[in-house]
């Protein structure tokens, strides 16, 4: 399994932008879907982005569709998701999380399926 590292959390005004960082270590990480995760105080962990091992096929909730862009650089062996147009709602501690998907090309719904989690980067969104 890889490990996982986030960075790039923060304090912005609404409206900005913000670009996290997901940087893996310790498996081959062209072969993994990558998700991007996040809770705010007291509610469930919602998915906010996913994409599948070759990059190809993307998901978006349509909470953030429009917003948020999900990316990765598998020769840097990093996943980012660009947050634009950020709203105070954004306001939480973001994961990534990656589950090793060989040979596939899907992105996966389910938190439950993910077996590898960063420790999060918290994200607030000043009104």
């Amino acid at each position: 399994q890889v490990q996982l590292v986030e960075s790039g959390g923060g304090v912005v005004q609404a409206g900005g932008s913000l670009r996290l960082s997901c940087a893996a270590s310790g498996g081959s990480f062209s072969d993994y879907a990558v998700a991007w995760f996040r809770q705010a105080p007291e509610k469930e962990r919602d998915l906010v982005a996913g994409i599948s091992p070759s990059g190809g096929r993307l998901y978006y909730p349509n909470s953030v569709a429009g917003r948020f862009t999900i990316s990765r650089d598998d020769a840097k062996s990093t996943v980012f998701l660009q947050m634009n147009s950020l709203k105070p709602e954004d306001t939480a501690v973001y994961y990534c999380a990656a589950k090793a998907s060989p040979g596939s090309n899907t992105y996966y719904i389910s938190e439950s399926v993910y077996n590898s989690w960063g420790q999060g980067t918290q994200v607030t969104v000043s009104s």
